[in-house]
């Protein structure tokens, strides 16, 4: 076969192969800022530290409507109710649809409803029969002010009464033996870092867990739309749902301790219709905080918020008047979807398996790039050749009166060689 054949060959070769993207994903562009629909609460919260801005293109996750710190509602829907949340978001549980949302995206701090994440990374991985013994370790960097199941150390639990004393009375201590009885070797932060590994499984791209508690910690921060997956996540579960379900649990006696009864601080549960379980949160830095789920009419509809003040409504009441909105819309409006972990892994192959795959990539473009570059890298390929030919024909004719050496082993070569 001649120089130029061959030189053809490879050219038509290259020009042929589906092209790989190699750059980085198109970032879509923030949508057009509407105000979100806000109550000046009677008394100003104290001031925060801002958090750290989030990028483009986690900011249109799950859709490029939910790319605002405004207000998402779908065209033509009513307005959404005027809250102090800084922001919530309204999904469907069983669709996937996201049905609006103020900020969706943005980071703020979770309080105790972080207790989600730690539901949602540990409970498939626990026995719930299994029994704990409780360390003054675990209990001795919590305030007795603050809320507590109530174990005592040397106390022995099992794992079901602790899930029910951290989901009933939002248990720092029941978080921190469940957190270190799930991270094994690596004890309470290997339970935190089992709530990271779990956040990034769900696409919670917002969210990073400092303490299993949702108590405050250095760069803890969640988002509305990520607790709505976080929500999904573990409402998937029968057993979180019978748990966040039960209003009043007794925690049996043992060794000479009497048993004790916690009755859940959710008080949707017997106020709005349809409520299947919420979680509240608070501190002086995150304000209230909410997750909660309510059926009605065959539709599971999630609303999470964040900074919520104690007056005019409280997060309670804010969520009720969200599931409303909510409840009102037709079944097929949304503003974006939740993603999926499947969707999530997608995403964390290498780009050249996941081709054009990437959410908001134009690939016609990006396979026209790479066509325009290989068959840029083909042409030089040919000139290689052509100018080759005196050489390769030189070679030819030495070659007829040296000796003709061995070829390398496959041994003998270095690991860089192919």
């Amino acid at each position: 076969m001649t120089v130029n054949r061959i030189s053809a060959v490879a050219l038509s070769v290259v020009l042929s192969t589906p092209a790989l993207v190699t750059g980085s994903p198109a970032r879509a562009a923030a949508a057009p800022f509407l105000p979100c629909p806000a109550v000046k609460p009677p008394v100003a919260p104290p001031a925060a530290p801002a958090p750290p801005p989030v990028s483009p293109a986690d900011l249109a996750v799950g859709g490029d409507a939910l790319a605002t710190a405004g207000l998402a509602i779908p065209p033509g829907a009513p307005t959404a109710p005027a809250v102090t949340a800084t922001s919530w978001v309204v999904a469907d549980l069983d669709s996937g649809a996201v049905l609006g949302g103020c900020g969706p995206h943005e980071r703020r701090t979770p309080a105790s409803v972080q207790k989600m994440l730690l539901a949602a990374a540990l409970m498939p991985h626990l026995d719930p029969a299994q029994v704990v013994e409780v360390t003054r370790a675990d209990l001795q960097d919590l305030d007795p002010a603050s809320s507590l199941m109530g174990v005592v150390p040397g106390g022995r639990y099992s794992v079901e009464s602790l899930w029910l004393g951290l989901l009933l009375k939002s248990g720092n201590d029941a978080a921190n033996v469940l957190a270190r009885v799930g991270g094994g070797a690596a004890g309470r932060q290997g339970g935190v870092q089992a709530m990271n590994d779990e956040a990034h499984r769900l696409g919670a791209n917002q969210t990073h867990a400092a303490t299993p508690s949702g108590l405050d910690g250095p760069g803890q921060y969640t988002s509305a739309y990520d607790l709505a997956l976080i929500a999904r996540a573990t409402y998937a579960r029968a057993d979180f749902r019978r748990y966040i379900a039960t209003r009043v649990a007794q925690i049996p006696a043992e060794s000479g301790r009497p048993g004790f009864a916690i009755t859940h601080d959710n008080t949707l549960l017997d106020h709005y219709p349809g409520t299947l379980g919420g979680k509240t949160g608070f501190t002086d830095l995150a304000r209230q905080t909410y997750v909660g789920v309510a059926e009605r009419n065959g539709r599971r509809l999630a609303v999470t918020l964040l900074g919520a003040e104690t007056a005019p409504l409280g997060s309670l009441g804010e969520a009720a008047a969200l599931l409303d909105w909510g409840f009102a819309l037709s079944p097929g409006a949304s503003v974006g979807r939740l993603v999926t972990p499947d969707e999530q892994k997608k995403q964390d192959r290498p780009i050249a398996q996941v081709k054009s795959e990437h959410n908001g990539q134009d690939a016609g473009s990006s396979a026209l790039s790479s066509r325009t570059a290989l068959g840029a890298g083909a042409a030089v390929v040919l000139a290689v050749l052509l100018l080759a030919t005196p050489w390769r024909r030189k070679t030819a004719r030495r070659a007829a009166v040296q000796p003709v050496r061995s070829p390398q082993s496959a041994d003998d070569r270095s690991p860089a060689e192919p």
